[in-house]
């Protein structure tokens, strides 16, 4: 049942009546999900949870107890039964005798394998030990910001203890692993009425030996740190106070979709990163504060944290009071070079005979004042979640200077778990990354057929994809269609008429807030019309040249100043017509502007190429499944010309083809693809014809 409490407090969301019929791992995912559903108890992927559990063993029949805890990447808030890991527990008490001590600590992960119970692939993490030699049957190890807050201060052995008293104990900082897990049994051994454990710069540790009351014990512990704090804070000024002004929050965004594009441009070199903006409250009092300068060099705490958010952010040069955006942007080349002069220093100072090579030297985290975070990774959920991280450290760094003084990890102790070779090998199984990782793509006539297509083909292959359209209903149903089978952080939509130049900027300024540039731009919006030359009204030929000529050249020009701007090529990509390439009758207006595309694109093709930029032209013909020019009047016009009705005039069309096929979105989806990826990288100028064969638009 739920308790009502505080506002500011965790709940108890602990269902007797739901729990009462799961078994014991079971009420482990349980209150695992539950845990990890509230980021005030830890942030995303990580802590980690287990039970000790009587299982059958599979060839002997005979009952063994088999220590369930979380794997090796997993996320306690969204992980299913197949996250955990399982090991024998009696193999597991075998492995203290092949431990050779802290100088071979590594090599026990290697053991881990021969202790899995059930031909488990799920792979056990590196804080098995810690789990595994606690002598109580369930632990949950979480991030709270109000446990951190307190072991990441220089006293923070002295500040447990006055919280807590002996019912939570403390340990040093110890890098995760083998010989923290038996610091942890010694503890818990030699204090058996101890509820849990504060490590240092660390986390917390709770244990209980009932799944429900481990849950109970880690909430009351993390509200009551949360309520000293409270009280220890109250009246205080977070931060030693104000030290610059906030702008507003249109102001933010349009600065940060400024700013981004460029950021984005001198840390792609290697591979494309996709950016994330955040200007929460927590985050603007962090930047605009007396202390940003103080504490943002001393980087993170927490092992989790540091390992999302590098060794510290980058801290951009901007004063809010006197904004000179363009002086600032003109400083970014020199202050992001300065970072990686200075992370190679860090990695020279550190490394060992057996260190990794050096890896990206590039910040993750970007602090504007009075404007808000701007976080940088080769995916959106990373670089989203990467800002999660920062703002749980900004919380941890809030209480710590307000009742103590803050310390992040010793510069050392940090580079030891970045370049672990523990870390290294992890990295190394990740699995290759798709045609378009890190690409940012803006999609015109998103929601029509090919538009849906297009996007869908790009979110496969790891796109983030920018959806515009006129049609604002018909765009939102389709981003959240698509949505839900590519999640929500990759997908954007933005209602854009593409005759508008101020609507074309605006959809622009928010692909820079919203991934931080672009890549790949394909240009789709479409309209049709048929009438003999007579019948044609003036005003339905400009309507024609408008949309097809003026909205084309509208888009690909904003695409090539945000392109430029970036410095690391780009993608245009036309969806023209086999109407723009060969006459058809009574339709003078429409294939005149596709002739016009067509034409546009060539002339683009010239300009770009010094930049990277390439500029290619897909051609389809006769794609009427899921097409929103062929709705209404234009299918009956078409319909008309031909002498056939609605039904008959697809069967004309593929007959008509030299292939007798008909032409889906999905086929000019996969010709923009290829225009879009690296497969093409060698290609501009061109024309791709997807038309099943159509000889009057033969290109030669």
């Amino acid at each position: 049942m739920t308790t009502t409490i505080a506002a500011n407090r965790l709940e108890n969301l602990w269902d007797d009546a739901r729990a009462a019929s799961m078994s014991e791992s079971e009420k482990l995912l349980y209150r695992s999900n539950l845990l990890g559903s509230d980021k005030r108890v830890t942030n995303y992927g990580g802590g980690n949870t287990s039970a000790k559990v009587q299982e059958v063993d599979p060839l002997t029949g005979a009952p063994v107890e088999v220590l369930w805890v979380k794997g090796s990447g997993g996320d306690i808030g969204s992980m299913k039964m197949d996250g955990f890991a399982t090991l024998y527990m009696d193999r597991l008490r075998a492995l203290k005798g092949k431990y050779r001590g802290p100088a071979f600590e590594d090599e026990m992960v290697g053991y881990l394998p021969h202790c899995t119970f059930g031909l488990n692939p799920r792979a056990a993490s590196i804080d098995t030990p810690l789990h595994a030699y606690v002598p109580r049957r369930h632990v949950d190890h979480v991030h709270s910001d109000a446990i951190i807050a307190i072991a990441a201060s220089t006293n923070s052995r002295e500040l447990t203890a006055e919280i807590f008293g002996d019912e939570i104990g403390w340990l040093p900082w110890k890098k995760p692993g083998y010989e923290l897990g038996l610091w942890l049994e010694k503890f818990a051994t030699k204090n058996p009425r101890a509820r849990g454990c504060v490590l240092e710069s660390h986390g917390l540790f709770t244990w209980a030996d009932d799944a429900k009351d481990c849950y109970l014990t880690t909430l009351e512990i993390i509200n009551k740190a949360a309520a000293w704090l409270e009280v220890k804070t109250a009246g205080k000024p977070a931060f030693g106070g104000a030290k610059r002004v906030t702008l507003e929050a249109d102001q933010r965004r349009a600065i940060a979709a400024r700013l981004m594009p460029v950021i984005r441009g001198l840390i792609s070199g290697d591979r494309h990163k996709v950016g994330h903006f955040d200007d929460q409250p927590a985050v603007l009092e962090f930047v605009g504060s007396q202390m940003l300068e103080a504490l943002a060099p001393l980087g993170t705490s927490c092992p989790d944290h540091f390992l999302r958010t590098k060794i510290r952010p980058l801290v951009v040069d901007f004063d809010p009071a006197n904004p000179d955006l363009d002086a600032t942007i003109a400083g970014l080349d020199k202050a992001v070079a300065d970072y990686r002069a200075d992370y190679t220093a860090y990695y020279e100072r550190c490394k060992h005979p057996d260190s990794p090579a050096l890896r990206d030297p590039n910040a993750v985290v970007y602090l504007v004042p009075g404007v808000g975070m701007i976080t940088f990774a080769l995916d959106k959920a990373t670089a989203r979640i990467s800002g999660e991280f920062y703002v749980n450290a900004i919380n941890v760094m809030r209480g710590a200077s307000a009742v103590s003084t803050y310390q992040g990890l010793p510069e050392q102790e940090a580079f030891d778990i970045e370049y672990w070779l523990l870390e290294e090998a992890k990295l190394q199984r990740m699995p290759r990354p798709k045609s378009l990782a890190g690409r940012v793509a803006l999609v015109t006539g998103g929601a029509g057929g090919i538009g849906a297509a297009t996007a869908e083909r790009f979110l496969r292959e790891g796109a983030c994809v920018m959806l515009a359209d006129i049609d604002a209903e018909a765009l939102a149903a389709t981003v959240e269609n698509l949505s839900i089978r590519y999640g929500k952080d990759v997908l954007r939509g933005v209602p854009m008429n593409v005759t508008s130049e101020a609507q074309v900027g605006d959809a622009y300024a928010a692909m820079g807030v919203e991934f931080g540039g672009i890549d790949i731009l394909v240009s789709n919006a479409g309209i049709a019309s048929s009438a003999p030359v007579e019948e044609t009204s003036l005003a339905l030929w400009n309507r024609n040249m408008d949309i097809l000529s003026t909205g084309y050249f509208l888009v690909s020009r904003e695409a090539f100043r945000m392109m430029r701007v970036q410095g690391i090529g780009g993608s245009v990509v036309f969806v023209a017509s086999k109407n723009g390439l060969a006459a058809s009758p009574n339709a003078s207006a429409y294939c005149t502007a596709k002739a016009a595309e067509i034409h546009l694109a060539r002339c683009l093709a010239l300009e770009g190429a010094e930049a990277g930029i390439r500029v290619n032209v897909v051609n389809p013909d006769a794609v009427l499944r899921g097409s929103k020019i062929w709705e209404g009047e234009w299918l009956d016009q078409r319909a008309s010309t031909y002498g056939t009705d609605k039904q008959g005039l697809e069967e004309m069309y593929r007959q008509r083809s030299l292939l007798k096929r008909s032409v889906l979105p999905e086929d000019i989806a996969e010709g923009v693809y290829f225009f879009a990826a690296d497969l093409s990288a060698k290609s501009t100028g061109n024309i791709l014809n997807v038309d099943a064969g159509n000889v009057q638009a033969f290109t030669r």
